[in-house]
C-alpha cells in the first residue's frame, strides 16, 4: 500500500449542529507515502455538503510543502462556526504527519 492514513482532532465550538454527535471534529486523510499528497480527505461536519468541500479543498495539497497553503484555502472559503476547529484539526493533522515522517527516519 502506497498510503498512509492520518487523523486530526480539534474541540468543536458549541451552539454547532455536529456537536450534538461529537464533542470533537475529526479530520482525516489518505496521504500518499512518497510524495506526501492528500489522496481523499474527510471530517466529521454534520452534512454531507460540508464533508465533501473539505474534501475537494484538501485533496491534491502535498503536506511535504507545508500546511500553510490548505490552511489559507480553509480560512478563505469555509466561512461556518467551525472554521477554528477545521483549521486547529488540520494543524494537527500535520503534527501527526510530522510524526510519521520522523518515524521513518
Amino acid at each position: 500500500m502506497n498510503t498512509v492514513f492520518i487523523a486530526g482532532h480539534a474541540r468543536l465550538p458549541s451552539g454547532m449542529a455536529a456537536r450534538s454527535m461529537y464533542e470533537t471534529l475529526t479530520i482525516t486523510a489518505e496521504i500518499d507515502k512518497k510524495y506526501g499528497v492528500i489522496v481523499t480527505a474527510s471530517c466529521t461536519l454534520a452534512t454531507e455538503h460540508g464533508r465533501e468541500f473539505i474534501h475537494q479543498l484538501l485533496r491534491g495539497h502535498s503536506l511535504q510543502d507545508g500546511v500553510d497553503e490548505p490552511a489559507e484555502a480553509m480560512k478563505e472559503h469555509y466561512l461556518g462556526k467551525a472554521g477554528n476547529a477545521l483549521l486547529s484539526a488540520l494543524y494537527d493533522l500535520y503534527r501527526q504527519y510530522e510524526q510519521y515522517r520522523e518515524s521513518l527516519d
